[in-house]
C-alpha cells in the first residue's frame, strides 16, 4: 500500500509536509549546526523519531498479541551525525525503559526485544548506521 506525502519547501530551509491519508502535517527545519534554526525535527531528526516509533509501534503489536501491557514504555533515541565520508547519520542509539512494576517474563521479554530489532525503520538503514539497543526494566 503506497502512502503518498506531499511537502512543501516555504524558504529559510522550511519545509511543511501533509500526510494524505490523514492530512495531518509537519515542519522541518534545518539544525543549527547546518545552517538552519533549529525551529522544528530536521529530515535527520525524523529519522530517529521514525525508528523509535516503529520499535515501540511493533512491540505494541507483540503485547496486543500476547496480552502483555507495555503501556507507559518510554523511548529514548539519541541521534549523532558524522561528516565522514559524508554527512550523515552515524548513529541512533535508543533506550527502552518500561514502567516500573512492568512484570514480563523472560520469555515475553525476548519476543518484544526481538520485535523492536526488527522493525522496519531500523531495517531499512544503512548497515554503516550504528543503532545499538538497550532495554530497561526497573525493579
Amino acid at each position: 500500500m503506497a502512502v503518498e506525502i506531499n511537502i512543501a519547501y516555504e524558504g529559510g530551509l522550511h519545509c511543511n509536509a501533509i500526510h494524505g491519508p490523514s492530512r495531518q502535517t509537519l515542519t522541518t527545519d534545518a539544525p543549527v549546526d547546518n545552517g538552519g534554526k533549529g525551529a522544528a525535527f530536521s529530515p535527520t531528526d525524523l529519522v530517529a523519531t521514525a525508528m523509535g516509533t516503529c520499535m515501540v509501534t511493533i512491540m505494541g503489536l507483540v503485547a496486543q498479541r500476547n496480552n502483555l501491557n507495555i503501556d507507559g514504555l518510554q523511548v529514548q533515541v539519541l541521534k549523532e551525525m558524522t561528516a565522514d565520508p559524508v554527512r550523515r547519520i552515524g548513529s541512533l542509539k535508543t533506550r527502552l525503559v518500561f514502567r516500573r512494576g512492568t512484570l514480563l517474563a523472560a520469555t515475553d521479554r525476548a519476543k518484544l526485544e526481538a520485535a523492536a530489532k526488527a522493525c522496519p525503520v531500523k531495517q531499512s538503514l544503512h548497515p554503516d548506521v550504528k543503532t545499538p539497543v538497550e532495554f530497561v526494566y526497573p525493579d
